[in-house]
């Protein structure tokens, strides 16, 4: 006899009133215990023993209660779940009050870290057998009954999956995704709920535009009431107030982008809403505001600003991360995915969406910098030999112009970082008046690291002092060698406790010793790992041109990389020479305002016609050649050898810019009848689409007009 789902299982039981047998339910409310769960509360956040004691006993009283949960067999679980409010609204609060992974608590004690993560585990749990509807062969829940029971009892709705997923998605991620997957597998209805909550994220962006005083471009232009308050801007709002609102979009960031992380199928529903140009247009308003607010309070709470600029940063890098999984999975994983037959509306969805974030020009910056747009055109081009080079010529462009005044020199470096390895900056108080204005910048906007004899520690480390007073300055020109010299690494370490082991070591009120520089002069400096560090010993220059040059170095785009919280960034050596001649000060930077070397476009973003341009610089190289080289003693040489003669130039000339020659025979093909291989099909289709670019395919009709025209004898 086959067994029953627990929705049809009937249950025999004595009636307590009449004593007698009868049939009832499986899934009855009369099956439930009576208990009652407490409300999860937060542990304190100063640790006061009183408190911690409270905290303890609560906690203690909703583990044991979901030990006694999970242990109960199928059908009492089940019953239990359904019926007990008290149950739900525990589960509830734990979700909505316990600290996410970037509230960092202030030194818990043991007891009540390891008490916090008994909680989490069993949480966990508790939500994972609430999620599956089959334990065993003997004991499960009919798909449809389980996916009404489910959304009947809102035992499950979106905002509880979201939380799910920012608390639960480390770690735990192939689990949390078979469990979101089945919950909307076997309950299509959360699609729709879904769809309803989308205009709800995004009425969340415009509330905190318009607590930040700020107007996107969908903003309404109403009229504003007579009674309503003016809404003062970032950097006029009181500290507590642009406290709230960052700490607002980090949650808002960190969530959005756990759920879509752990559950991509929501993808298609956010961009029914046109998610990814709202989501641009949010980022390029908000972000430079706050990023101002924050940089220009540098005579209010250091240790404040500092946790800010990091959550501030964390909530930039999942922004973007955000919008990389929308567009691959939308466009990209298809065309990955897909045959070539029916990749074009998926390239079509590409183009449309970049086309539509081309004006988004601080968006465009930080987007290609962790995801560069190059690559996936790339593949776009490989995928398909109909693209419209056009329009992707075009996107190009504009991420390359958004790229104008700043500094990509280290690009490459931070590129070839994975995106949860991307470094984190946090900010610094700015130097005194007399010293050069520092800004916070990523990798690609850091000047060339100098070496330590160019009067350029000292302004780093009063950036530094400013920030970690306490700290020693040999100590900070030692964390300063290590990391080439960038103040924000060092200042994100030292808070971060992710020094490297040499500099852990080192005494941190450190201070400089004098000892003998060059020429019998006393330079200030400090000894590590047998090198000596110096300095000299003030400032050089004045300060007007310590102002002047600090206005000019701050003329770009001010950001800093895109950090992941909880990795520590590694510091390399610094790779310049120590031997050039002091600078005379801060006037005399003016070299770190050009670049190393004149800028180049680099190869991927030139167009797809490469030889017009290269028949231009064969005839300039020509030309000099002809200038500089001496007279052929000859009248006219064997055309043979003469193209022979240019057919070698050419090949060398593109084997200098890193043109490879392909000789494939790949148009060639195999025998017919036997089937062509997908490199054979596109080289042909290359070769037919290109053959009028080059060779004389057309010679016999020339040749027929010529003789026609008698300039060739019959």
């Amino acid at each position: 006899m086959p067994t029953l789902p627990l929705n049809e299982l009937q249950i025999t039981e004595k009636d307590p009133k009449t004593g007698k047998l009868r049939a009832v339910p499986a899934l009855h409310p009369d099956q439930k215990a009576d208990r009652c769960f407490v409300l999860y509360k937060p542990p304190p956040a100063d640790n006061s023993p009183a408190q911690v004691d409270e905290y303890l006993e609560r906690a203690a009283f909703i583990a044991d209660d979901l030990d006694w949960l999970l242990a109960l067999p199928h059908n009492k679980f089940w019953c239990q779940v359904i019926f007990d409010e008290s149950l739900q609204k525990c589960l509830d609060s734990y979700l909505r009050y316990t600290p996410r992974k970037f509230d960092e608590l202030a030194g818990p004690p043991s007891a009540v870290g390891e008490m916090q993560q008994r909680l989490h585990r069993s949480v966990f749990l508790t939500f994972l057998r609430m999620s599956t509807h089959k334990e065993s062969k003997d004991h499960f829940i009919s798909p449809c009954a389980f996916g009404e029971i489910l959304y009947n009892n809102f035992l499950f709705d979106i905002p509880k999956m979201l939380d799910l997923c920012v608390l639960f998605g480390k770690g735990n991620q192939p689990l949390l995704q078979k469990m979101i997957e089945n919950i909307f597998i076997q309950q299509p209805s959360y699609y729709s709920d879904l769809d309803e909550t989308v205009p709800t994220i995004l009425q969340v962006f415009s509330n905190i535009l318009q607590q930040c005083g700020l107007q996107s471009e969908g903003a309404s232009n109403e009229p504003q009431k007579l009674e309503e308050k003016v809404r003062m801007t970032p950097s006029a709002m009181p500290l507590q107030e642009l406290r709230d609102v960052v700490l607002y979009l980090c949650d808002t960031a960190t969530t959005l982008w756990a759920f879509l992380d752990v559950f991509p199928l929501a993808c298609q529903t956010f961009q029914k809403h046109d998610f990814c140009s709202r989501l641009a247009s949010f980022y390029e308003v908000s972000i430079p505001e706050l990023e101002a607010a924050i940089k220009k309070r540098r005579r209010e709470d250091s240790k404040l600003l500092a946790d800010l600029w990091q959550r501030l940063s964390h909530s930039r890098k999942k922004l973007v991360e955000v919008f990389h999984i929308l567009i691959y999975q939308i466009c990209l994983l298809p065309i990955l995915e897909s045959s070539c037959d029916n990749i074009q509306p998926f390239i079509e969805d590409f183009l449309q969406l970049f086309s539509s974030v081309l004006q988004e020009k601080r968006f465009l910056r930080d987007y290609d910098e962790l995801f560069p747009v190059a690559d996936d055109v790339s593949l776009l081009q490989q995928a398909s030999s109909a693209l419209d080079e056009t329009r992707t010529a075009y996107i190009l462009q504009a991420v390359e112009g958004a790229w104008e005044g700043v500094d990509r020199r280290k690009a490459a470096v931070v590129k070839d970082l994975p995106p949860s390895k991307a470094p984190e900056q946090p900010a610094g108080p700015e130097p005194g008046p007399g010293a050069a204005p520092t800004r916070l910048k990523t990798e690609e906007e850091e000047e060339p690291t100098p070496p330590p004899d160019l009067g350029w520690a000292g302004p780093l480390i009063s950036q530094v002092k400013d920030l970690l007073p306490d700290l020693g300055e040999g100590f900070i020109l030692a964390c300063l060698e290590h990391y080439d010299y960038s103040a924000e690494q060092v200042i994100n370490n030292i808070l971060e406790e992710g020094l490297a082991p040499a500099l852990s070591s080192l005494d941190r009120s450190l201070n400089r010793y004098v000892g003998e520089g060059r020429g019998g002069r006393s330079e200030p400096g400090v000894r590590l790992g047998g090198q000596d560090v110096r300095d000299p010993p003030s400032r050089a220059g004045t300060k007007g041109e310590a102002h002047t040059s600090g206005q000019q170095v701050g003329q770009h785009g001010d950001y800093t990389a895109l950090p992941n919280r909880g990795d520590e960034p590694g510091g390399g050596k610094n790779t310049h020479s120590r031997d050039g001649g002091n600078l005379a000060g801060w006037g005399q930077l003016s070299f770190l305002l050009k670049p190393l070397r004149p800028f180049t476009t680099p190869q991927v973003l030139r167009t797809k016609v490469p030889h017009e341009g290269l028949e231009e610089e064969e005839e300039e190289e020509e030309e000099e050649a002809e200038e500089e080289g001496p007279k052929p003693d000859h009248f006219v040489q064997d055309p043979a050898v003469l193209r022979e003669r240019a057919e070698a130039q050419r090949m060398a000339y593109l084997a200098r810019k890193g043109y490879r020659y392909d000789g494939s025979s790949a148009v060639t093909g195999n025998p017919r009848g036997h089937g062509q291989s997908r490199e054979t099909t596109q080289e042909r289709r290359r070769k037919e689409a290109n053959k009028g670019a080059r060779a004389n395919h057309n010679r016999r009709l020339m040749a027929d007009r010529k003789r026609t025209k008698g300039m060739i004898p019959s």
